[in-house]
């Protein structure tokens, strides 16, 4: 079987790529019977001569490979017919500027498999860039309280080669007596846990961090048992919650009144309450002022987040009493940083990540008849141009005309 690792052709360009050349070494040595050809890219943070040094060979022309793997959307003219696609297609949430990718596919009869469909039995999703995504993300919240207050000047992290010399960045600033809330308990809160921690920012439980006021920065780890609660006052149920949050409040705003600094790991669901609305930001006992939001769910849960924004210009302001986009350096404003392609920034050490997880998790499957149905479940279409049973229910979505 033929592996062809694609060059990226989304604007802006993605530096990042499923395997790096040290990757495919391993890739064939633990699978005899695979093979992997490089489509040329100058684009890519491991370049050609990587990859032919490592003895694999470096094309123009991929049709001839059975399986393409890439981490960005492919431009549906760029499609290869009857193949077997990985990337990430940004089409399973019925994403509006994706429909007409999702409908080539299914015209060209392409097998599609979203790496954020990839998942185990317990539908806890194997492989994806979230780690790296909070490690940035964290960087860049201290990195705009340093250039707004006038504290510190540190680097963008896409002008730094690893997260080695990022860490080594974070050593040369001293923070002010802030308090901080992060919130979640998946990967990207572990990346951002990771650059809190690199800091020496000591952790406090909940209770000490609603009651005390402290001489030194300070954070709390929250999840959604503990941001909001039962409309009728019983106990918080997990399974219930995520079930239907139907009968669930937010109750942030007591985190929000004594926060300097939010930054967000959590996953929003469908229907979840809102973390805070604009009529939470306009109260005078709102307290949060700079948002460093990871998750990035647009005019949603966090309410300044009024959009995304862009590793080239990484920061706005918004105003809570107008509701509107302000720099982000004006008074009486929320800063805000909400770039949603942060890994991009930490290229080689998230491809070399992300490879570690594909070839645990994913490359098994193709060599053992898929006997832990990762393929199976992660599959969007089929050969002959329908959605799987799984995702059937993004039929109306590729039905609508364009």
């Amino acid at each position: 079987m033929t592996f062809a690792i694609i060059k990226e052709r989304k604007n802006p360009p993605d530096r990042r790529v499923v395997f790096s050349p040290e990757k495919c070494q391993e890739v064939i040595k633990k699978f005899p019977d695979a093979r992997i050809i490089v489509e040329a890219s100058d684009v890519r943070i491991f370049p050609d001569e990587a990859y032919r040094d490592a003895g694999f060979e470096v094309v123009e022309d991929i049709s001839a490979a059975d399986v393409m793997l890439g981490v960005k959307e492919v431009p549906v003219d760029a499609l290869i017919p009857n193949k077997k696609y990985f990337y990430f297609s940004h089409t399973i949430k019925k994403q509006p500027y994706n429909r007409k990718l999702l409908k080539a596919m299914l015209a060209k009869n392409i097998e599609m498999f979203d790496h954020e469909t990839i998942v185990n039995a317990d539908k806890h999703r194997l492989i994806g860039f979230g780690y790296y995504a909070g490690l940035v993300g964290a960087y860049n919240g201290f990195r705009g309280l340093g250039l707004r207050d006038r504290l510190f000047a540190l680097p963008k992290v896409e002008t730094l080669p690893d997260l080695e010399a990022v860490k080594a960045e974070l050593d040369k600033i001293t923070l002010p007596n802030i308090k901080i809330i992060l919130s979640g308990t998946g990967k990207v809160t572990r990346g951002a846990k990771e650059i809190l921690d690199h800091l020496k920012i000591r952790e406090v439980t909940d209770a000490d961090y609603l009651s005390k006021n402290y001489n030194e920065p300070v954070y709390c780890l929250i999840d959604v048992s503990e941001y909001n609660r039962r409309k009728d006052g019983g106990d918080f149920n997990k399974e219930e919650f995520y079930n239907d949050p139907s009968e669930y409040e937010s109750d942030f705003m007591k985190y929000a009144k004594v926060t300097d600094m939010f930054i967000t790991g959590h996953f929003f669901g469908n229907g979840a309450p809102y973390l805070f609305t604009r009529e939470d930001a306009k109260s005078p006992d709102f307290k949060i002022n700079l948002v460093a939001d990871i998750s990035c769910d647009v005019d949603g849960p966090v309410a300044s987040t009024l959009r995304a924004s862009t590793i080239a210009e990484p920061f706005y302001g918004y105003d809570p009493q107008t509701e509107s986009e302000t720099t982000f350096d004006a008074p009486g404003t929320i800063t805000v940083m909400a770039v949603d392609n942060l890994p991009c920034e930490l290229p080689k050490d998230a491809s070399e990540g992300f490879g570690d997880m594909f070839l645990e998790n994913v490359m098994p499957a193709f060599f053992n008849g898929d006997e832990d149905g990762i393929l199976e479940r992660a599959k969007i279409t089929t050969a002959d141009g329908k959605l799987t049973p799984r995702f059937a229910y993004l039929k109306d979505y590729v039905e609508i005309a364009d």
